[in-house]
């Protein structure tokens, strides 16, 4: 296998408070953004009309906020998504007629309506609640899954680390008001199972180095165990990165949500497989054997 880090011996146990530290003040930062301006749900959580208009003659975003601002459908969200076409969300009730909203808005504009998505809020409220608890059924099957295939300790540190990378990319989602939609969904479901194949990676090595460097301090089984596997986690994660990275560029407003999920995702699961998971058996480990002192 190809190696990118030939002989690594990086101390990344040591490094752990550090890593600790830094993933809590962005979640918690996280958590105050979620407190003072919210989550961007799109029309798939909150209901409303998107649509997808091109206009055969030159138009601005202004020139088309100004015509909708004049309507009782609030403020439109207007995105460009290509040459002189826009995607265009207004506050609409599933009953609403877009084309007629379209002519008393757009006039005589020349425009072709390339498509329509409509979703009433309720529906839309019952989509987002149900949208995070398959994300919280995720998080149960990988503690049950990874309980029958090492041991319950080794399930906690990856429902941890799984947890800090959804809880990262929601604070970065907050953070920039970047629009949550079905798509997003399916990337923080794919960013679980992403980041829960490192995990089990370097959860692998470490079981196999315990049996091999038997009496071995568990820090220094857990810096091996990284550092063996260090290669190809890089490899991997790098590979995924340029792909979602060029969508998140080249894609268009349309895979923007879903490509920049993933972005985010694979650099925090990558980060969190090496400096949360695995140094959660550490501090388990430290946990117990107080517990064994106390009682001896």
């Amino acid at each position: 296998m190809l190696q990118i880090f030939k002989k690594a011996n990086y101390n990344i146990v040591d490094k752990r408070r550090l890593a600790f530290i830094v993933s809590v003040v962005v979640i918690l930062a996280g958590v105050v953004s979620l407190f003072l301006q919210g989550l961007n749900f799109g029309i798939d959580f909150e209901g409303g009309a998107k649509m997808q208009i091109k206009f055969n003659t030159p138009v601005t975003a202004e020139e088309l906020r100004a015509k909708f601002t004049v309507t009782d459908f609030g403020i439109p969200e207007i995105k460009s998504s290509g040459v002189n076409e826009y995607m265009i969300t207004i506050n609409a009730s599933e009953s609403v007629d877009t084309d007629e909203v379209l002519k008393s808005v757009l006039g005589t504009m020349d425009y072709t309506l390339l498509q329509v998505d409509k979703i009433g809020p309720k529906i839309g409220h019952e989509m987002r609640s149900n949208s995070f608890k398959a994300i919280l059924i995720a998080l149960i099957l990988v503690l049950i899954y990874i309980t029958v295939r090492f041991e319950f300790k080794f399930a906690v540190g990856a429902v941890i680390a799984l947890a800090h990378d959804v809880l990262v990319t929601f604070a970065f989602f907050s953070f920039f008001q970047w629009e949550i939609s079905m798509p997003v969904l399916a990337a923080f479901l794919t960013i679980v199972g992403y980041s829960l194949n490192d995990t089990i990676v370097v959860y692998d090595r470490i079981r196999e180095n315990i049996k091999v460097h038997k009496g071995k301090p568990l820090k220094d089984v857990i810096n091996l165990s990284i550092n063996q596997s260090l290669s190809r986690t890089v490899i991997t994660s790098l590979t995924t990165f340029m792909v979602v990275l060029i969508l998140a560029i080249f894609g268009g407003q349309v895979l923007f949500g879903f490509s920049i999920a993933m972005v985010v995702g694979v650099i925090v699961g990558t980060y969190s497989s090496m400096f949360v998971a695995a140094p959660i058996l550490i501090a388990w480990e430290h946990k117990f054997k107080e517990k064994e002192e106390k009682k001896a």
